[in-house]
Parts: structure tokens; sequence; C-alpha cells
């Protein structure tokens, strides 16, 4: 990631003793910049991150610098930490939070950093109600951070009805009328964090944590809220999104995790495919058999229609011998009787001769 400046706004009002988030909507907060911050000073060396706290006890109750852009971890994790509950649930028709008032000191502490190298960028945290602030002047802000080439990110938690609007006024104006373009690149980025669920879960995944420039349509909305764990474009995907040099031991153990789920995937996979082939090899075999039984089966019908034809001819056979056999009889019979009667004759004609 390139050398960058940082300053993070937290909101720290009454509002943010609500326990939507677990386990407060402060402490939830805290654990999300505390992320960021580990992320931006470990990726270069040379960034620098600040922190102000948006509300304060003073007679102004205004935004109130606790650490300038520095690189000092020690020094951001300390007033990270130790950001009390500050302001009043409603000061006289005003909100909780000043955001335009806070984005300009952000901008002011930004201008004067040690460092002139580098881009500028405000992550702003947001779990007050926006009632009372008009739109025009989130425009304005917006406009503001264009001109000094500062970009923000911004990180609605809760109350996201009357705030999402007019924060997605701020980032569209500070992302300029360019990026309403088709495929234009947005350096400013909205994520909005529904109720319930870890702001660190949903940022990990986020352009906001990965450090790239999303898309046209690339801020997040509500529907980022299943983004926890490794994205498929996450640098460190492999590690279950975790970067291994803030928690080895948890990147280590989500890591030994998904391997050991991908080769149960593998072996599931290979024991589908072993049982797929099986299942065709007995449908092949059983073709084979319903086959030779067929082929049995007509060997069968043709030897029993041989039979018959042959059974047939012998009784035609058998027929015709009796039919013969019974003309043969008749003409020995007429024979015989012709003959008797002719020795009869001849008998009559001797007695008649001796008479005479």
């Amino acid at each position: 990631m390139p050398l960058e400046s940082c300053m993070i706004l937290l909101d720290n009002s009454e509002f943010m003793r609500n326990g939507d988030y677990i386990p407060t909507r402060l402490e939830a907060q805290s654990d999300a910049a505390n992320m960021i911050v580990n992320q931006k000073t470990q990726s270069n060396p040379e960034s620098t991150v600040g922190v102000i706290a948006m509300s304060s006890s003073g007679p102004s109750s205004g935004a109130e610098l606790l650490v300038s852009p520095t690189d000092d971890l020690g020094k951001i994790l300390s007033a990270l930490h130790g950001v009390p509950f500050c302001g009043e649930m409603v000061r006289n028709g005003k909100d909780a939070v000043d955001i335009a008032a806070s984005v300009q000191v952000a901008t002011l502490a930004l201008k004067h950093r040690r460092n002139k190298n580098g881009a500028q960028r405000i992550v702003l945290f947001v779990g007050s109600p926006l009632t009372c602030a008009e739109a025009r002047s989130f425009i304005k802000a917006g406009k503001q951070l264009k001109k000094n080439n500062v970009f923000i990110d911004v990180i609605a938690m809760g109350e996201l009805g009357d705030n999402e609007p007019k924060l997605r006024e701020l980032v569209d104006a500070a992302n300029g009328s360019s990026a309403n373009e088709e495929g234009a690149e947005r350096n400013c980025h909205l994520v909005t964090i529904p109720a319930g669920v870890l702001p660190s879960d949903v940022l990990i995944t986020s352009p906001i944590f990965r450090g790239d420039a999303a898309p046209m349509g690339g801020d997040m909305g509500a529907a980022a809220a299943g983004g926890a764990g490794g994205g498929g474009g996450d640098t460190f995907a492999q590690y279950g999104g975790v970067d291994p040099n803030m928690d080895p031991e948890l990147a280590m153990a989500l890591r030994v995790s998904m391997e050991e789920e991908r080769a149960r995937q593998e072996r599931v996979s290979a024991a589908a495919a072993e049982s797929n082939q099986e299942e065709k090899s007995g449908d092949g075999e059983d073709d084979a058999a319903a086959a030779n039984n067929a082929e049995s089966m007509e060997g069968i019908t043709a030897g029993v229609e041989n039979d018959e034809d042959a059974l047939l001819q012998q009784a035609l056979a058998m027929s015709m011998a009796e039919n013969q056999a019974s003309s043969t009889t008749e003409e020995t019979t007429a024979a015989a009787g012709e003959s008797t009667a002719m020795d009869m004759g001849d008998d009559d004609d001797d007695a008649a001769m001796q008479m005479a």
C-alpha cells in the first residue's frame, strides 16, 4: 500500500452506549478502528495516523484532537482505547456530533502533517442520528475534501435509515462528478454495518481495509454483512482474510481449517465420482444380462416353433401312411372276394357237368 496519512474520527456521543452492536457501539467502533490502524501502519512504515473524538466535555462540546498524525503506534492505540462518552443526546436543535466541523478539523490536521508526501485520507465513524444536519452541509464538506485532495471513508453504525442518504451525499461529493461515469474508480467509500454484526468482520473484506479503489457502485451497503472472512480478491485469502502479521496464530488456524475443509471436499467429490462409476458399471452389467435373457428367450421361442413344425410334419406323414394302408387293405379284400366268387362259379359248373 502506498504512503498515506490518515485521520480517524470517532463518534463518542451518548448514543454510542447502545448495545445493538456487541458489546456496545463504542467498543465495536474501537475494535474496528484498532484493526484499521494496524493495517495502515504495517502496510507502509512511513504512514501516519491521527485520532479525533467528535464529542468533547469542553465548553464547545465539539471535535477534539487526541493525536496528531504520527507513526507512533503506542500513542495511537492509547488514544483509541481512552475515548470516553461525551456530549449530550440533543444540543439546542443540533445533532450529538457535528460531522462537517469534525471533517474540517481533520482536514486541518492533515494539512499540518510532518510528512507532506503521500495521500490524505479520513476514516469517519458515525453512530449517532443525523436528524438536524441538512444534506447541503454534507455536500459542501465533500466538495471541500475534493478540492483539498483528501479522500474519505465513512462507516455507518446504527441509525441507518436517517444517516445513510446524507452520508452518501458526502461520499459522492468527495468522489466528484467524474466518479458517476460508468467504470470510474471511487477512492471514497461508504460502508453500512447492520445491527448485530461486528464492524471488523465487514471491514476486513471492504475497500477501506484492502486499500483498493472500488469501481462505480462499489460502495458496500448492508449486503456486505455477509462478507465475514476472506473474499475472493483479498490479499490474505489463504489465511481467511486475516493479516498473519497482525494475528499469526489466528491466521495459521484459519489456514489449517481451510486446508482441512478443502481436503474433506475433495474426498467427498472423489467418493461421489467413484459411486457414480460403480452405478454406471452396474447398469452396464444389467443391460448385458437383459440382452442375454432376451437372446435366450428368442432361442427358446424359435426352438418351440421348430418343434411344432416337426410335430405337424410327423402327424401329416402318419396320416398319409394310414390312408395308404387303408387303401391297400380295401384292394386286397376286393381281390379276395372276386377270387372266391370265381372259385364258387367253377365248382357249380363242375357239379352240373357230373349230374349230366
